[in-house]
């Protein structure tokens, strides 16, 4: 039986998770600020809920936020507020890099295993020709950076574990409802199938990468 280990799992994407693979017949551990008191952006509570878990077959870290305390995504960088752009690199760069810290007991060494954070394709630095949105595209280029570095040094003692960024797709929940406009959105419950089927098919050669909901390598 597959150990599952769902990262934010009272959102859209991580609770359909949750039910996708306890669907599955798999055991299903999960951790959320709303649930447990689980916060990413701070080093000790990171510490205190992962220390002593694992290892486990599959790790998502399914948190982040594309608004923080109500704050819009800037149109252009003249709407910057240096306070917003704080707030998002502590959720959706540092979280993730707090949990990665902990990556090497959360995976096994023995066998292969599949670690992923939730990105998105607005982190993309080559595929970016609108511009906007400063602070959470430059959080998510930042959290696949950290990816893609945790995962060169994590494969040096778990050569079998695969660590990569996935971007789900526009996905229909809360966190995506302003701002879905004549974009397709598909239910979380598709974007966690989707999900599932990516990290069924990673080899631990493709560790370090971005991939979308379909597979697909994401420019940098």
């Amino acid at each position: 039986m597959d150990k599952i280990l769902i990262i934010g799992a009272s959102g859209g994407i991580g609770s359909a998770l949750v039910d996708a693979y306890a669907a599955s017949g798999a055991e299903v551990d999960r951790l959320s600020r709303s649930g447990d008191g689980f916060d990413v952006t701070d080093a000790g509570s990171v510490a205190d809920h992962l220390t002593g878990r694992g290892p486990y077959d599959r790790v998502v870290v399914a948190t982040g936020a594309l608004e923080i305390a109500g704050a819009a995504p800037e149109k252009t960088i003249k709407g910057l507020d240096p306070a917003v752009m704080a707030g998002q690199f502590a959720l959706n760069a540092i979280g993730p890099a707090l949990i990665l810290s902990h990556a090497h007991h959360l995976l096994p060494r023995d066998r292969p295993a599949v670690m992923a954070v939730l990105s998105a394709r607005v982190g993309s630095i080559g595929d970016n020709r609108i511009g906007g949105w400063i602070s959470y595209r430059a959080a998510k280029a930042a959290v696949n950076q950290i990816v893609h570095t945790a995962a060169i040094e994590l494969a040096r003692t778990h050569g079998q574990a695969t660590v990569v960024a996935l971007h789900p797709g526009t996905v229909a929940t809360a966190f995506t409802d302003k701002y879905v406009g004549r974009h397709p959105a598909v239910p979380p419950q598709d974007a966690a199938t989707n999900l599932m089927e990516v990290m069924d098919g990673l080899r631990p050669e493709q560790t370090g990468q971005f991939f979308d909901y379909s597979g697909a390598s994401v420019p940098w």
